[in-house]
């Protein structure tokens, strides 16, 4: 009888939990956003990563041992395509996460998760944002100290985060990172090209008005010059006619 060879069984680590994203548009937004800013401000860094929603495993050999953090950014990671991230694959801790949370996650990302968080990743800094001020506290940030967290004082309505260098807050009501250095808050990829289109538009603006301006300028320059030519024309006319009637009276005058 033939020998059959069998597959050697392997550890399936999903690359998903089954779950959706987010549970709202603006839970998507708020994730999506963070993880734009980010990308764009560290972007000039090649080992640093930002990613989200991806299926993190803490423990070889243990499908079990995992949590999804909404967005994560980590220092020592190239920024080459990942698909799970396995904590003895790559840096064993994480610089920052935040998570977007609702009423019915909050128990969780207050609870299991920040245990996870500050015990085993030792994310340095720990940050829950409520897009819909649904739960109290809304929006929250903690810092590593050890193995605990402390929660981070709010400093001009903002979250300043040392380890991003940025600060966390609110403006117009959607959740944005503020540059304390240029002091001026950090906008996506989409609102960059939108302030560009608007600047671009009112330059065009501009650039008709001083040429419809240039143009009338001309205009009166000419008709200014016209006017000029034909003052001067009608000047020396009137000089000429004067020194003929002079003549004329010169010559009557003898002939008397």
């Amino acid at each position: 009888m033939e020998k059959r060879i069998g597959a050697a069984p392997t550890l399936v680590y999903p690359e998903s939990d089954g779950e959706p994203m987010a549970e709202t548009p603006k839970h998507l937004q708020a994730m999506t956003d963070c993880m734009d800013v980010l990308r764009s401000y560290f972007r000039r860094f090649t080992d640093v990563y930002i990613g989200g929603n991806m299926m993190m495993y803490y423990e070889e050999g243990n499908p079990r041992k995992s949590i999804s953090p909404d967005v994560f950014m980590v220092r020592g990671l190239s920024k080459k395509e990942i698909r799970t991230y396995k904590t003895w694959e790559q840096p064993p801790t994480l610089d920052f996460v935040l998570e977007v949370a609702s009423p019915s996650t909050y128990t969780r990302d207050f609870n299991e998760k920040m245990e996870i968080y500050a015990k085993i990743l030792q994310v340095k800094a720990y940050c829950i944002y409520d897009p819909y001020h649904e739960i109290d506290p809304s929006f929250v940030g903690f810092r590593l100290v050890g193995e605990d967290y402390e929660e981070i004082p709010f400093v001009n309505g903002r979250i300043p985060l040392e380890v991003l260098g940025l600060e966390l807050g609110e403006h117009e009501g959607v959740l944005r990172l503020y540059d304390p250095v240029q002091a001026a808050w950090l906008f996506t990829s989409e609102e960059r090209v939108g302030d560009a289109e608007v600047r671009v538009a009112q330059a065009e603006v501009r650039v008709a008005q001083e040429s419809r301006a240039r143009q009338e300028a001309e205009s009166h320059a000419v008709a200014e010059s016209r006017a000029r030519q034909e003052a001067e024309s009608r000047a020396q006319h009137a000089e000429a006619e004067l020194a003929e009637l002079r003549a004329a009276l010169e010559r009557l005058e003898t002939n008397k």
